[in-house]
């Protein structure tokens, strides 16, 4: 869909296109040294099992999740003024979910045993349902996107059989990111993903990171191209993203709260170190207090409706937002949890060059599969 958008750039699509190119073959060049050297490559240890790839996953789970919020009022409110822009939301949940599988992927030190999960299902294992919602999600919304995608060029009715995978569509988004969330709940050697307002969390930061980003396309794609998917309609997007990010941040607040007025050292320790450190270890508060800061700053232009519908600052807003929940799920969420470890051992994390070049890649293939 993109692809019909942009083609009419010309040359600086051709210029995207082959930056894309470079950034996906130096991540796969860096993959294949993984390949052949193992996990070794990566930061991780023993201790600290999950890095940046599975951070990414967490995260772009969120951003394939909120294709719902402009697919619910569209479909089941009539909401017409979401008409195109559902169409962008569809598709950047299956770049978005095709990134989740490929950082899984990547985070397996044998990509091969990735079938196991399908030679042999554990269906009292919550990994088992995260595949089977994933992939389910990426099926609805291929058939779902590209048939909605040529009806509007068309000019025509989407088929009728298009309409009930629509309605199961709603609640699956839900339960893709919900499942995720239960992954780290249901461990309960990790304190600071003991909660149970995790899957709450997981939404909440899900519902406004992504479509911050969808509206930062929107804008994008308007400026750029003659498809214009509406003032009205990244106005009224503009508002779900204020609402989910003051829910979201309310529930980081719960957790504060509840960690403090308790002061259950267990919990304290994952709190005192991503937001003063440690013994001595403070890898993650300077990605922490970014975060803390970028979120103020974007509920400051969000919550003020001049500065909402400013063009300019809704941009800065949305940018604000998204890497705030970048940061906090992209990066610290899932991090934090290993830090200290069960034994109250701190072996702290650092992502290294081919691991990031790798993760680089991967979202590099994501804006190309946009493109």
């Amino acid at each position: 869909m993109l692809d019909r958008v942009f083609i009419k750039i010309g040359e600086e699509y051709k210029r995207l296109l082959l930056g894309l190119m470079v950034l996906m073959g130096l991540g796969f060049i860096c993959y294949l040294f993984q390949f052949v050297k193992g996990l070794t490559i990566t930061g991780m240890s023993r201790d600290v099992s999950w890095g940046l790839y599975i951070a990414q996953f967490t995260f772009l789970v969120g951003v394939a999740a909120s294709a719902v919020m402009v697919v619910l009022p569209y479909y089941l409110h009539n909401f017409k003024v979401f008409g195109r822009i559902t169409i962008l939301g569809e598709f950047l949940a299956i770049a978005s979910v095709s990134m989740c599988l490929l950082f899984i992927i990547v985070d397996l030190g044998m990509p091969h045993r990735l079938f196991n999960v399908l030679r042999y299902p554990t269906p009292h294992s919550i990994l088992f349902w995260d595949m089977i919602v994933l992939n389910g999600y990426l099926l609805l919304n291929i058939f779902i996107g590209w048939n909605v995608l040529d009806a509007e060029r068309m000019g025509v009715a989407p088929p009728k059989w298009v309409k009930p995978l629509i309605y199961v569509s709603i609640p699956w988004a839900v339960s893709i990111h919900t499942v995720t969330a239960f992954l780290y709940a249901g461990l309960p050697g990790r304190h600071y993903w003991l909660t149970a307002i995790m899957a709450a969390r997981f939404l909440a930061s899900a519902f406004s990171s992504g479509p911050a980003l969808l509206i930062l396309l929107a804008l994008l794609i308007k400026k750029k191209t003659k498809f214009d998917p509406g003032e009205e309609a990244i106005q009224a997007l503009s508002k779900i993203v204020t609402y989910a990010l003051i829910i979201s941040v309310f529930f980081v607040l719960l957790e504060l709260f509840t960690t403090y007025y308790s002061q259950i050292p267990g919990h304290m320790d994952h709190f005192n170190y991503v937001l003063f450190g440690l013994h001595g270890h403070a890898k993650l508060v300077p990605w922490t207090w970014l975060s803390n800061i970028l979120a103020v700053v974007a509920l400051v232009l969000l919550i003020n409706p001049k500065t909402r519908k400013q063009e300019k600052t809704l941009k800065l807003a949305c940018f604000a937002t998204f890497f705030s929940l970048w940061i906090e799920k992209g990066i610290t969420l899932v991090i934090a949890g290993f830090i200290p470890n069960p034994f109250e051992t701190i072996t702290e994390y650092m992502p290294t060059i081919p691991e990031v070049f790798i993760t680089i890649g991967v979202w590099a293939i994501k804006e190309e599969i946009g493109a």
